[in-house]
């Protein structure tokens, strides 16, 4: 086989190992001997599979026992007899070249030495692959700081801080209005005409069945018609005890006289009949 055959062969043969073939070049490796290009071809594909090991990440280096072992079984795979296999010193670096590479030997073929030289050069570079692997810093995680999210204030405390910040607050005492059953309410209501807002505080309030009626704050202002009041706001009661709830007037109130809470229908009513007033708070003192 000339020296121009044999680096044909090589090239088809290596990129059959590797890529792979398309129709026209599958046809030129079949003009070569079959019984050449089997034996040939199962010698490089040893070797590429060696060189693909190159990639692999390794955690820990290869034992001593069983590199010995490798290399000591390898020369029945690669094709060389063992006296040709024998590994380097350690100190002394095996150099091929082309010529050495092409050359025709008795007991082996040139691709038992190409695999002998491309296994050299992938477990070197393997080598350095763990290498660097083991000895690269480690990564250090930082954990972002952890966000605590501001526990929401209660209604009543919402009431406390409005008496701690503001001054001329307006503050009236609940009393039972027209309906015998409510006749243990008592609380209080606190307003700022500076701020247009303030909070109902509730004892004694029965839970009403949202589905069929709600409650109804009125505000009568000196400014205002009595026979229309401002809407304070409809709300619910959900369970028994002491409850807190804010107002939400529909138009300003600049001077707030008395405050009355109706029992209306669900979803309020624009203009109360007042047949069935829960309670009444009428206007006494101004807070500073």
């Amino acid at each position: 086989m000339s020296e121009e055959q044999k680096e044909q062969l090589f090239d088809l043969l290596t990129k059959k190992a590797v890529y792979g073939l398309d129709e026209v070049e599958q046809s030129d490796l079949d003009l070569f001997d079959s019984g050449t290009v089997d034996s040939e071809l199962h010698s490089l594909e040893i070797t590429a599979a060696a060189i693909s090991m190159v990639g692999y990440t390794v955690e820990e280096p290869l034992p001593a026992h069983l590199f010995s072992k490798i290399a000591a079984n390898a020369p029945q795979f690669i094709g060389t007899s063992e006296a040709e296999s024998a590994w380097p010193a350690a100190t002394t670096a095996a150099v091929y070249g082309r010529d050495e590479i092409f050359a025709d030997k008795p007991s082996s073929s040139w691709f038992g030495w190409l695999g002998w030289a491309a296994a050299a050069a992938a477990i070197i570079a393997l080598a350095v692959n763990i290498g660097l692997t083991r000895f690269q810093p480690a990564v250090e995680v930082t954990k972002a700081p952890s966000v605590q999210t501001p526990a929401i204030a209660t209604m009543a405390q919402m009431r406390e801080e409005m008496l701690r910040s503001t001054s001329n607050m307006i503050k009236a005492n609940w009393a039972p209005g027209n309906v015998k059953e409510l006749k243990q309410i008592s609380g209080d209501v606190v307003w700022s005409d500076e701020k247009q807002a303030g909070y109902m505080r509730f004892r004694g309030l029965p839970v009403n069945d949202a589905q069929k009626e709600t409650y109804q704050l009125w505000i009568f202002d000196k400014t205002q018609d009595k026979a229309t009041p401002i809407d304070g706001g409809t709300f619910d009661v959900s369970a028994d005890g002491e409850v807190v709830i804010p107002i939400n007037p529909k138009l300003k109130a600049q001077a707030p006289e008395m405050f009355a809470v109706t029992v209306e229908k669900a979803g309020g009513v624009v203009v109360s009949k007042r047949e069935k007033i829960a309670a009444l708070a009428k206007v006494e003192t101004q807070t500073s």
